[in-house]
């Protein structure tokens, strides 16, 4: 096992004055045995930070440390990692235990002990009844356990997840969120794991780093990052509906960004005049969404509550403990 240490870490393409700059100084110290998700929109850098962790991509500036070593000039296979891509990448020609255990054969690890560590990973992934199958007749969620098989019996210091549930339908993605907090359980290896989807990163992390346009906005536990979002960008791409980021509301602050998050606006007779646009159904709730001085607001609405309709005015008070402030030029967060 070993921790990672990210010190200014930069990456440009090209050099001179036409260099295009994509990382911009990244600083972070991920602990041993930490499960850490990166995560922000297509194009912000993610996958290419997690790409020069694993040797993938060179670094154009700063360190990059696993355990007590310096592995920028290390070449991947040096760097004791191990990597599941969005891709699955198996031998089609080749049984789920063969996939697995080809890497030890170039390594030329003792046929006893491969099968010992095969046979471990496959009980943990509950991969033991298909073995002898060919990948073409695994369903998607069944290769990606594969990869991640492969993974797990080259016991490496780190786990480098790039995307790895993308191909997933969504009801296979949650299927195999809980059998990754659950393999985290039981192996304990570092892991960074790169996502777009920011419920993957919420119900995943120990910790996350926000990434936006090659920046670090943000590096908190789950709970830091949706109840105290550094920035307008953090608030407005973690949570599902985002936070509500208003300029121009009763009791907002002069040269300040009023946030507030949609289960937080309580509907009753006094508070922001809304007029209502639509309402979502989503089963045990509703999502309204309205205008308030011509800005859009959305209010969280629990089952057995009143639910207004489309065209109607109404009033929502915002709780006063968890109003948010944030800078109008900067975007960044305001102490209350």
């Amino acid at each position: 096992m070993a921790s990672i240490s990210l010190r200014n870490v930069i990456k440009k393409y090209g050099t001179g004055k036409g260099a295009l700059q994509v990382i911009h100084g990244i600083n972070a110290e991920v602990a041993d045995r930490e499960f850490i998700v990166i995560v922000g929109p297509s194009g912000c850098g993610k996958s290419t930070l997690l790409r020069m962790v694993a040797g993938l991509e060179e670094i154009s500036g700063g360190e990059i440390a696993i355990g007590n070593r310096v592995v920028n000039e290390l070449e991947p296979a040096e760097r004791d990692i191990a990597m599941v891509f969005q891709n699955y990448a198996l031998y089609p020609h080749m049984s789920v235990f063969d996939n697995m255990a080809y890497g030890l054969k170039i390594r030329k690890v003792p046929v006893a002990e491969i099968k010992a560590r095969v046979d471990k990973a496959a009980g943990i992934l509950e991969l033991g009844h298909l073995l002898e199958r060919k990948p073409r007749q695994l369903s998607g969620g069944q290769r990606q356990r594969v990869a991640m098989g492969r993974a797990i019996v080259r016991q490496p210091q780190v786990f480098l997840f790039d995307e790895p549930l993308s191909n997933l339908d969504a009801k296979l993605r949650a299927q195999t969120r809980l059998e990754i907090q659950k393999l985290h359980r039981e192996l304990g290896i570092t892991s960074l794991f790169v996502t777009h989807d920011q419920v993957e990163a919420m119900t995943l992390a120990q910790r996350m780093i926000v990434m936006n346009a090659g920046n670090m906005e943000q590096f908190g536990t789950p709970e830091e990052v949706y109840h105290r979002p550094a920035s307008t960008f953090v608030a407005s791409f973690i949570g599902s509906p985002p936070m509500n980021l208003l300029k121009d509301v009763q009791g907002g602050r002069s040269g300040a960004i009023t946030g507030i998050r949609p289960e937080h606006l309580d509907v009753g007779d006094t508070g922001w005049e809304v007029r209502t646009e639509t309402v979502e159904l989503l089963g045990a709730e509703r999502l309204v969404y309205g205008r308030v001085n011509g800005e859009q607001i959305i209010v969280r609405i629990e089952e057995g509550q009143p639910s207004p309709v489309a065209d109607q005015v109404i009033r929502v008070k915002p709780r006063e403990n968890r109003l948010h402030w944030f800078d109008l030029e900067s975007g960044k967060r305001i102490a209350a």
